[in-house]
């Protein structure tokens, strides 16, 4: 293989804008690394897309040279699905273009854009749609696995918001999807992930937010961490869906409001965002003071763009990461028990478990809108596993497992592939539940090969 990649390297760069890397290129390395360390692949060739006319052609040198193919936008995915070993990753990371237009409130994105790329751009014009909560993520791989934040009550979750994408399938053809165009392929790729061909632009609909909206910290010690979790159960119930708090369970970073006796130690902290009148904000979030007797807390107006940067410095690249995730219907004592006796047991730093509020907004789109099915969930909980050694993967992979084993029995069906690993293929079916069998029709119409295998692999 590699002597006939030599032979035609050449001639693929004749037929490509893109940058194209292979194995001795200087920075052969560097490009190939993604986010997430664990991951260490080296791919054949590496085409670095320059625009979506380089897609058909990478696809057609990787299918006629018999290479595997892997397709990265930002690289950021737990399961480091955006590369391959001895094949070719197809990198959109350089298609980072945003073009929004305020009047019909739509964004137009490249998929090598990040949260942050994109978020920027549309706060110039006062608009946002739901996206993650780590600005560093691509807007690629979030959307086609469904994407949840802090608009997610509010508005939905991503792709309750994107309105059609243009994709390269298997065979090199382009087309647009929409609800009015290539319908059961747009059904298909709102939760169903890279599996049935490469988005070269996404257009999404936008909201007015902000540029200021209310959003902080409250910190408790974690010797309350059942209180205030039992506290935060009941307040979710009844919180109105502007208003979104999560709980996280970790060791406390050396935050400048908190008393430095309280750093590195275990605690909970309420992250909590508020997208409406601040006034109004304020009087809706003084109950969660009342949770426990608090640590410290630093909560105010500030611009949505900060806001949504600011966890980056606990998700940087580099760190070895490993995940595990449940859906819930609702939190149970039990459940709440499994967190505080975890969390008791971090075993690194980095490590944390936390639970992100989805209840509204998402909860309301039927079943079988589209491949992303579990619309009863309404709380997400992933046990975040991170620390910098190696030799710390077998205590921290045990400890995630642990606790996604003990939490379990309480769990609604189904899973959020975003945060799956690469060992969890045998929960795709139980992920897409009554959806699954539509989804294996529709790989079987646009990639019958399952040239496209390399994410949560729906097979055809």
């Amino acid at each position: 293989m590699k002597t006939l990649l030599n032979e035609t390297i050449e001639v693929l760069k004749t037929q490509v804008k893109a940058r194209v890397v292979v194995p001795d290129d200087p920075s052969y390395n560097e490009v190939r690394q993604i986010w997430n360390a664990t991951i260490d692949r080296r791919p054949a060739i590496i085409v670095q897309c320059a625009a979506a006319d380089d897609v058909p052609q990478a696809i057609a040198f990787a299918r006629s040279n018999g290479l595997e193919i892997s397709i990265r936008g930002g690289g950021h995915n737990i399961a480091g699905n955006a590369v391959c070993d001895r094949g070719m990753t197809i990198d959109l990371s350089t298609m980072k273009n945003v073009r929004i237009d305020p009047q019909k409130r739509r964004a137009y994105v490249e998929p090598g854009a990040t949260l942050a790329d994109f978020d920027k751009a549309a706060q110039v014009h006062g608009l946002a749609t739901p996206v993650g909560i780590n600005s560093t993520t691509g807007i690629a791989g979030l959307t086609l696995g469904g994407g949840f934040g802090w608009l997610t009550r509010k508005y939905g979750l991503t792709i309750d918001n994107l309105v059609s994408a243009e994709m390269i399938t298997a065979d090199g053809n382009k087309i647009r999807t929409s609800d009015n165009e290539n319908a059961d392929l747009f059904w298909a790729i709102r939760g169903g992930g890279g599996n049935f061909g490469v988005v070269t632009e996404f257009e999404f609909a936008l909201h007015p937010v902000g540029p200021e909206i209310l959003a902080g910290l409250i910190v408790f010690p974690f010797s309350q961490a059942k209180q205030v979790l039992t506290k935060y159960r009941e307040f979710a119930e009844s919180a109105p869906e502007e208003l979104n708090v999560w709980a996280v369970l970790r060791q406390a970073p050396p935050l400048p409001f908190l008393p430095a006796n309280v750093h590195d130690q275990e605690v909970v902290i309420l992250p909590v965002f508020y997208v409406g009148d601040i006034a109004k904000g304020e009087k809706l979030i003084e109950p969660l003071r009342s949770f426990g007797d608090a640590c410290g807390e630093h909560i105010g107006s500030q611009p949505y763009v900060e806001w949504q940067q600011a966890f980056d410095p606990l998700l940087t690249r580099g760190a070895r990461n490993y995940w595990k995730s449940h859906n819930f219907t609702e939190l149970r004592d039990e459940v709440l028990d499994a967190i505080v006796e975890f969390a008791g047991q971090l075993p690194s730093p980095q490590c944390e478990i936390f639970i992100g509020c989805i209840a509204g907004a998402a909860n309301r789109v039927p079943a079988d809108a589209m491949a992303y099915r579990h619309r009863d969930a309404k709380f997400v909980l992933n046990v975040h596993g991170r620390w910098d050694d190696v030799a710390q993967d077998e205590i921290g992979i045990k400890w995630a497992r642990e606790f996604f084993q003990a939490s379990a029995p309480y769990a609604s069906a189904g899973a959020y592939v975003n945060f799956m690993t690469q060992e969890e293929g045998d929960r795709i079916a139980a992920v897409y539940g009554s959806n699954y069998d539509r989804l294996v029709q529709i790989k079987k119409r646009y990639d019958p090969e399952n040239i496209f295998h390399l994410n949560q692999n729906i097979k055809p």
